[in-house]
């Protein structure tokens, strides 16, 4: 699977507004912000390609539902479940 952003990219230092208990309650527990952040905003990414992808190929999933619809899929004669 490919990467959705380079890994090894420098860090750039960015200023972010907080809710202010959020923070202090982060802070007393050592939470890394940054990283915290980091995999947050990977994770918000890989629900918005994915998102992207299935809106970009709709057409193409639905044809082949309907395809299966109408056909069949040729698997059929060995599934064991309804």
């Amino acid at each position: 699977m490919s990467r959705l952003f380079d890994a090894n990219a420098s860090k750039k230092a960015t200023n972010l507004s907080l809710n202010s208990d959020l923070l202090a309650k982060a802070r007393k527990l050592n939470i890394n912000l940054s990283a915290t952040l980091e995999l947050a905003l990977e994770n918000e990414l890989r629900k918005a390609e994915r998102d992207n992808w299935l809106k970009d190929n709709k057409k193409a999933i639905d044809a082949l539902n309907d395809l299966a619809d109408k056909n069949g899929l040729f698997s059929d004669a060995y599934r064991e479940f309804q």
